[in-house]
């Protein structure tokens, strides 16, 4: 067990290296956009999606393999309802154009609401965690934090979102994932999410083309 669990741990430390890498990436050229003369006439410059490679991926059999692109988990709190939101309305709206999926927007009306939050896992490449105080009190919350680890425990597939929290009051289970937080920049972090989303798709397709053994 303990062997298993620090192969566990060094496997998240080099993923969060990794996305930090992304994050600076990411923040750099933003940067560099707004200082630019021409960012304020093309919005087209900062987006993700821009890429022959990006959308070759958008437009892939393999994502189209599952309803939805990303889960959107929050709370039942109007805050964090609002928040989500938000957060599904900037996915959405993208030049990538996510398929996202939203509580009670997206599920069926009438149906037992353990299945249908966990077809909702199932049918999810991503799974986007708001993870606020009420999120830790919220018991669907915990349901679908553990369906989602237990479909992918050491998928790239979780994206933690922090928001009115610290970094130590993230659920143990996650605290190994590369997270994003949304308490000082909340636009960066939504740009950072993004371009995570469409990094796990890309890995999708690479992985689907990959020759297995």
């Amino acid at each position: 067990m303990p062997g298993w669990f620090q192969k566990l741990r060094v496997h998240f430390l080099t993923r969060h290296e990794e996305e930090a890498k992304l994050t600076r990436t990411v923040t750099s050229s933003a940067s560099s956009i707004s200082a630019s003369p021409s960012a304020t006439t093309s919005s087209q410059t900062t987006s993700p999606c821009e890429p022959k490679q990006a959308l070759s991926v958008l437009s892939s059999q393999e994502r189209f393999n599952r309803k939805f692109d990303v889960l959107v988990c929050h709370s039942s709190v109007d805050s964090d309802i609002e928040e989500a939101q938000r957060l599904v309305s900037f996915l959405e709206a993208s030049p990538c154009g996510f398929r996202c999926f939203l509580r009670g927007r997206d599920d069926s009306p009438g149906s037992a609401i353990s299945t249908e939050l966990y077809e909702a896992v199932q049918n999810c490449h991503v799974w986007a965690l708001l993870i606020t105080p009420n999120f830790l009190e919220d018991e669907w919350c915990k349901y679908m934090m553990h369906q989602a680890l237990a479909e992918g425990p050491m998928s790239h597939r979780i994206i933690p979102l922090i928001k009115n929290l610290s970094r130590a009051q993230v659920p143990q289970e996650l605290r190994f994932f590369f997270h994003i937080d949304l308490n000082i920049n909340p636009h960066r972090g939504l740009t950072v999410l993004t371009q995570t989303v469409l990094k796990n798709l890309e890995e999708l397709v690479k992985k689907s083309k990959t020759p297995q053994l």
